[in-house]
Order: structure tokens, then C-alpha cells, then sequence
């Protein structure tokens, strides 16, 4: 089979839907939904030694993604992004073995490519043909370039001081683009609207099923890529969250496989955010299940302005579980961090990228993570989409 995607599930009240219903959310609660296979068949009938050969892009694992029909899905090439060792980074670190997961290699520079394949392709496949986003720059790049690749129409609703390189992509890829005053909450109220009245498909972080099987892949690559032996930490850079909750759902899917030892170590999840817009940081330290939302976020990276998310909860638990952590770091930080990383691993990361090594600094300082543990970064997208905003701060 293609796909062993068996039903979607509330991750809040654990209501079960059918494979093929619609819903965007709990139809219940409100709270995301999850997409959950037979894994149970997927481990008789699939072993991790058959993806030898298989192509280097995420849906190499499409037996746990959720599309049914291999015609329906569009792909650009995205996932199976290089997970590079850094080893002069490392050095300046005093650390042993430093890696960078560049997603800025992903079809339009970010890792934003893999939820909207996965959204766009299950899309396709429920016969949904209009979809709308709300993004703060990149989900909406990545939005407008699957929609052009299936043929589907692409409504983006971005708030008005957004990355101009997402705003070029946008009507370069023929998205029909509005810019909206205020953040990306605004812009995710407009994009309701239109959903509810030109009859859109809304595919909100989080508030869809798919995006987040689309940003799972991330861990099933860093399993494989590291011989299926996990880190000791991930830093992600967090703001709706969908990564650092994706990753974790990874980690349960491969323990029910077999593919990694069931109770076994797992990496330490370590969520960055920005010091003016932290709501699950504050959530994190207070011992909260639910994080309040930030009156005005102010950050100069784009994907960490993100003042709430729906499934907060899902990143608490999974950083909780994981034994990890949540902290901040100022935008000062993030651009000497971009410089620093460019600088000693050739890697040119987006300010979001340049808040991990920002925050391990932080970590190493602390005595948090020891010198001797393997740690990735995830550096979610490419600097060259910011720099008009990185361009100044670098002295360019």
C-alpha cells in the first residue's frame, strides 16, 4: 500500500474521524487532529532496511504520510535536506559534535516546502481545489509554489511587513496575495473569513491535520541520516510549533515500527523563541498547559513572530516528555548568530536558524548540554529570503 493512514484523532479529547473525513479540526473541542496509520501493518510489511534505494525526498516514507494515491501528490523535491556536521562551529562551542539540519536547501528555501506538500497533496487527493493561508512569509512562498505545481488556487493573506523575497514569491507563483495590517493572528482572521466565504480550504499551522505529517519527516530523516541513532539534543526554533510537534510524533511512530528501540533515549527538545514574543517559554517556566497570547510580538524573524498557537500544548508536552527545555533570545543574538554561523559552517541561516545556535550558547553557558553531547541545530530557511531585514543589521 502507498499509504496506511487509518483515521484522524483529537490529540486534546481523543475523538476518531474517518481517514477521508474533511475536518480541519476537533469537530468536538476545537484542538488538532492528528493523522494515525496501522502501524501494526506498516511494521509487518515495511522495514526501514526497504528504503534503500528509495528516492531522497520526504515522501521516500509514504507509508506514514497521509495520501492514498501516489497521482495526487505534489512534490518539488523537498526533504532529505543534508544534516552537515559543523565541526569548527563546535570547536568555538567547546563541543565535540555539532550538526545543522539546513532545511534552507528545500524548493523555496525553507522547510515550510514539507507541510505544504503534504497539505496541498491531501488536498488534491479530497478533490479541495482552492486553499487559503495566513503566514507570516514562507508558509505562503511554500503555499504558492505547490498550488502552481498541482494547479490548484492559492489565497495568501500576509501581514504587511513580511519578508519582501515571500511577497515576490507570492505573485510570482500566482498566489492571490492581500497584505494585512497587524500580525499574524490579523492575517489568519482575514484568511477565515475568506475561507468562509468563498468556500477556501483554510491550512492553517495546526489547524489542518497534514502540515504537521509533512514536518514529522524531519525526524524519520534525522533518525535515518544518523543511523538510527538519535541525538542527545534538537534546538528548533519555535513559533507555531509545528516542527518541534511534528519531530516527537516521528519519535512515537518509529518506536511502534521497531525502528527505534521502544522506551528508548530520546533527544532533549530545546524551544527557542524570540524575546519579544515568547508565549510558550513563559507558559514552559510557569508550569502551564496552555501558553497566553503576546499583545505585540516584535522580532525581526518573520516565523518566530507568532503571538499564539493553537497547539501549544502539544509542544509543552513533547519538550516536557522529552526532558527538555524552553528560552529566549534577543534579535541582537539571532544576527550575530547568523554571521557566526555563516561564518564558521557555511551555512547561511535565516534568523529563526540563527535563534538556535543562540540559544545553545545559552545552554552551554548554563551547563545544560555538556560538551560531549550530539546536538543538532535545525535551521529552517535560507537568510538570502531575509535580506532586507538582515541586510542592515549585517552591515551589508
Amino acid at each position: 500500500m502507498f499509504s496506511y493512514l487509518a483515521s484522524l484523532e483529537c490529540t486534546n479529547c481523543g475523538e476518531r474521524l474517518e481517514a477521508a473525513h474533511p475536518a480541519r479540526t476537533c469537530p468536538k473541542c476545537g484542538k488538532v487532529l492528528f493523522a494515525r496509520y496501522d502501524l501494526d501493518s506498516v511494521r509487518r510489511h515495511f522495514r526501514r532496511e526497504d528504503l534503500t534505494g528509495r528516492a531522497a525526498t520526504m515522501w521516500r516514507y509514504h507509508e506514514v504520510m497521509p495520501v492514498s494515491m501516489p497521482e495526487a501528490v505534489v512534490s518539488l523535491g523537498e526533504g532529505f535536506t543534508p544534516l552537515l556536521s559543523a565541526p569548527r562551529l563546535a570547536r568555538r562551542l567547546g563541543m565535540k559534535d555539532l550538526l545543522i539540519k539546513d532545511e534552507s536547501v528545500n524548493p523555496t528555501g525553507s522547510f515550510k516546502a514539507r507541510g505544504l506538500s503534504a497539505a496541498v497533496s491531501k488536498a488534491k487527493e479530497l478533490g479541495l481545489t482552492k486553499l487559503t493561508i495566513p503566514s507570516a512569509g514562507n508558509a505562503a512562498g511554500a503555499l504558492a509554489a505547490y498550488c502552481s505545481a498541482g494547479g490548484l488556487e492559492a489565497h495568501v493573506f500576509m501581514p504587511a511587513d513580511a519578508p519582501q523575497a515571500n511577497k515576490t514569491e507570492c505573485r510570482a507563483y500566482g498566489a492571490r496575495l492581500t497584505l494585512v495590517d497587524g500580525f499574524i493572528t490579523d492575517a489568519g482572521r482575514r484568511s477565515a473569513a475568506a475561507a468562509a466565504e468563498l468556500g477556501l480550504f483554510d491550512v492553517s499551522t495546526l489547524r489542518e491535520p497534514y502540515r504537521a505529517e509533512g514536518k514529522k519527516t524531519m525526524g524519520y530523516e534525522i533518525a535515518e541520516q544518523l543511523g538510527w541513532d538519535l541525538p542527545d539534543v534538537i534546538v528548533y526554533p519555535t513559533g507555531g510549533g509545528t516542527g518541534i510537534v511534528g519531530i516527537w510524533k516521528a519519535f512515537d511512530e518509529m518506536e511502534a515500527l521497531g525502528w527505534l528501540p521502544r522506551g528508548g533515549r530520546r533527544p532533549r527538545m530545546v524551544c527557542v523563541q524570540a524575546e519579544g514574543c515568547a508565549p510558550l517559554v513563559k507558559a514552559f517556566e510557569a508550569g502551564a498547559g496552555h501558553a497566553d497570547p503576546v499583545v505585540s510580538p516584535k522580532t525581526i524573524a518573520a516565523g518566530l513572530r507568532v503571538p499564539a498557537a493553537i497547539g501549544d500544548y502539544l509542544v509543552l508536552r513533547a519538550v516536557r516528555a522529552s526532558g527538555g527545555t524552553a528560552l529566549v533570545v534577543s534579535d541582537d543574538e539571532m544576527v550575530g548568530a547568523v554571521k557566526e554561523m555563516a561564518e564558521f559552517s557555511g551555512v547561511f541561516a535565516a534568523p529563526e536558524g540563527g535563534a538556535t545556535l543562540a540559544g545553545l550558547r545559552r545552554l552551554r553557558g548554563s551547563g545544560q548540554v555538556s560538551h560531549d553531547e550530539r546536538v543538532v541545530l535545525l535551521n529552517t530557511g535560507s537568510a538570502l529570503k531575509y535580506l532586507d531585514v538582515l541586510g542592515p543589521a549585517l552591515g551589508a
